[in-house]
């Protein structure tokens, strides 16, 4: 049997971890720790630089540990957070990004992390990905580990999302990888099939009054109802369709709205670049408030969405391609760019787009604190200075940080 070994928890990494020292003063990364405590630790991967280990037992505890509410914490891998209580959490998501900004962006006077916490930090999602056991039980994969397991329960999915998935039934479909259900207005459901095979399934929902649309490599196939769901935000109603990204956290989704709408400084001579537009949730909010908004995006569904849901507004463009592309190509002389690009971040490219355009006003949407940073050290270097972050709580329970930061040029 490995020995043990007791460590005090230092703080958290950003990804999931917790970190303290081992007696000859490497790092060590272990899951599920809080700062403070005393744990004993059973060693998993020994390097000469840093370890990894799991928790073995918790000596002594912090006053904000609780317990899970979870039966499959600690095996699945989707919540990473469900032993601290929900005001930890928060905190301790702002202090790991604002040490990042530090840290990879190597910038300074960095203003306080504003904190907006999620009103509901459960029953939250209203997307949510299942992946398929051999059996075809709907699941989820293990913590470190691609590895499918069925689950009797889950606290993160929307309560009518929660009620329909146990009564899914799938069999097992060659071909068949994930599926998604995702919840709009009026609980109206939207149940997505990933498959590799460009056949139609042979799908049955017939006792599940929902949708069903199957995305293969040939695009997408309407299996049952309608290819889209409908979501609201602030009264305003989008459509989304089955392969179109939207914000999980509908009521974060409100108060990232709320929040770009206070801080950008808006007047109806203004031009505004929507980088990475989406289905149009920002564009549809800040276009009254100017003259000439542009959206930016690569996805043909994303922005066959935009058209529908933008189409009350005549000053509004959309350019259906890489940020890269038209930054780099065609000159808007804006004043204001939204960014809300994909975990990987901005890019080179399309960072130098970005200074070429030289807007006044920078608005940053980021999912990925890392690469924010990594983008934030490059905006910094080419003139523009970090004027206002907040952390909005998309995902509580987990590790993930969603937050906007703004920037001006000096």
């Amino acid at each position: 049997m490995t020995s043990t070994v007791e460590v005090r928890i230092d703080n958290l990494a950003y990804g999931g971890d917790a970190l303290g020292r081992l007696a000859d003063g490497r790092v060590v990364f272990v899951p599920y720790g809080i700062p403070g405590e005393l744990v004993r630790l059973r060693l998993v991967e020994d390097k000469p630089r840093h370890a990894r280990a799991e928790l073995v037992e918790v000596l002594e505890a912090s006053f904000d540990r609780i317990v899970p509410c979870c039966q499959h914490f600690m095996t699945c891998g989707g919540c990473h957070y469900q032993q601290m209580n929900y005001a930890y959490q928060v905190k301790a998501k702002a202090a790991i990004l604002r040490e990042q900004l530090e840290r990879i962006g190597g910038l300074r006077d960095i203003p306080a992390v504003e904190i907006m916490d999620a009103p509901k930090p459960w029953y939250y999602r209203n997307h949510v990905q299942f992946h398929l056991t051999h059996e075809g039980k709907l699941g989820y994969q293990k913590a470190h580990s691609n590895q499918t397991f069925a689950i009797r329960e889950c606290h993160l999915p929307e309560e009518a999302i929660n009620q329909l998935w146990p009564k899914v039934e799938i069999e097992s479909i060659p071909g068949l990888e994930r599926i998604s259900l995702r919840q709009g207005v009026d609980e109206d459901m939207l149940l997505i099939l990933e498959s590799s095979d460009p056949q139609p399934l042979d799908f049955s929902i017939e006792d599940l009054a929902i949708s069903a649309v199957q995305v293969g490599p040939t695009g997408r196939v309407v299996l049952a109802g309608s290819d889209h769901i409908v979501m609201e935000v602030s009264g305003k109603r989008f459509k989304v369709s089955a392969t179109s990204f939207f914000q999980i956290n509908t009521r974060q989704a409100q108060a990232m709205v709320k929040r770009l709408s206070e801080h950008l400084s808006l007047d109806e001579d203004m031009t505004i670049l929507d980088v990475y537009c989406g289905v149009g949730l920002y564009s549809s909010f800040l276009a009254p408030k100017v003259k000439r908004l542009v959206g930016i995006e690569i996805s043909p569904a994303s922005c066959e969405d935009f058209v529908l849901n933008l189409d009350e507004f005549e000053n509004v463009e959309l350019y259906e391609a890489s940020a890269e592309e038209v930054l780099g190509s065609i000159s808007f002389n804006p004043d204001i760019i939204i960014l809300d690009p994909p975990r990987a971040g901005l890019g080179v490219k399309t960072i130098e787009g970005i200074f070429t355009q030289g807007a006044g006003q920078l608005a940053y949407i980021s999912c990925d604190p890392a690469t924010l940073a990594r983008d934030g050290k490059q905006l910094a270097a080419g003139g523009y200075s970090l004027v206002k972050v907040t952390l909005i709580d998309m995902f509580p329970q987990t590790y993930h940080i969603e937050s906007i930061s703004f920037w001006e040029k000096h």
